[in-house]
């Protein structure tokens, strides 16, 4: 019996949807096979799944259980597979089939069936939005990050079994309700102001000058005063950031882990102050899975180069080309 589920594999700061499909066989012992370009994190999720399945009273046969995760040219990395694994097996066991075309889902599992975070999940909620999935189940923590998404349902799950139950009928699980305009509002304040500056005038007023028409600026001067503690707050004189800019910003955030609970969505304009013995990678993104870099992550907001000359030269000339665009490569 084939039994499939929709899921979802980041892609730099994109999702592209995968698809989960797990083929039941006969065997005198029970196998798992999973290809479709896994790593590491995804080859062990067999383990993560049996044991979690185990923990939640529900049938697996035993067999051959082949998973495969499509496209099979897409590299699928991390741990948001295991969820939709596991209910893909179990409904494969011929327990009792669902149909899940509306759906779209992501989790990674604990060996007592809980379902824990995954990152990137703003990412998700977009593609599967745009390939037309009504529900989207998440991890609970995930949920507020998720539903910042306007026009689909998103389904916090706390565990296996509820997502189980969830799917077959047996249980109701009320769409994540979000109040986008309180939960926006909530999220914008500084630590820091341009107001605690006194004095400096001139410089204040340079600062001005530059937030206003998005200006490159160099500060030099000699140690103490006050170069990074003005660049600091130049965020702080910016434009409020629109809901797109929040969500494009926010997006780029959550496909490198950086969200949490309790910063689940970003609605300040950032500030990046990388180290100056960064990599070319770090700084511009990139790697054999492509990831945003220092200035992806200022995307929106300010990134500061603190001790310019000490950087090295190539890492400096890798910035010249979007100096030169006014935008990314």
């Amino acid at each position: 019996m084939i039994t499939r589920l929709f899921s979802a594999a980041l892609r730099g700061v994109d999702a592209l949807e995968v698809e989960v499909e797990v083929n039941a066989r006969g065997a005198e012992k029970p196998v798992v096979i999973i290809v479709g370009l896994p790593d590491a994190a995804v080859r062990e999720s067999s383990q993560r799944v049996i044991s979690a399945i185990g923990a939640s009273a529900l049938a697996l046969d035993d067999g051959v259980k082949t998973v495969n995760l499509a496209p099979a040219d897409l590299k699928k990395e991390g741990p948001s597979f295991d969820l939709p694994i596991a209910l893909a097996m179990v409904a494969a066991s011929g327990t009792k089939p669902f149909d899940a075309e509306d759906c779209c889902v992501v989790g990674e599992l604990g060996l007592d069936g809980a379902v824990r975070p995954v990152k990137g999940v703003l990412a998700i909620a977009l593609e599967a939005k745009k390939r037309g999935r009504a529900r989207l189940l998440v991890p609970e923590a995930n949920a507020p990050e998720a539903a910042v998404i306007d026009g689909i349902q998103v389904f916090p799950i706390r565990n296996l079994k509820q997502a189980w139950d969830f799917l077959n009928g047996d249980v109701i699980i009320p769409p994540y309700q979000l109040d986008r305009r309180a939960f926006f509002n909530s999220h914008r304040s500084y630590e820091v102001d341009f107001d605690e500056v006194k004095g400096q005038h001139h410089v204040k007023r340079a600062l001005e000058v530059a937030a206003a028409g998005g200006h490159n600026i160099i500060m030099v001067g000699p140690p103490g005063t006050g170069k990074s503690m003005l660049a600091k707050r130049i965020p702080t004189i910016m434009p409020d950031m629109t809901e797109d800019d929040a969500i494009e910003t926010t997006k780029i955030h959550s496909v490198t882990g950086m969200l949490d609970s309790k910063k689940s969505f970003i609605t300040t304009r950032p500030f990046r102050a990388p180290h100056h013995t960064i990599s070319d990678a770090g700084l511009l993104g990139g790697g054999q899975n492509p990831g945003p870099g220092e200035v992806s992550l200022a995307h929106h907001g300010v990134l500061f180069l603190d001790e310019l000359p000490e950087f090295r030269r190539q890492t400096l000339e890798v910035l010249r080309q979007p100096l030169e665009n006014g935008c990314g490569i």
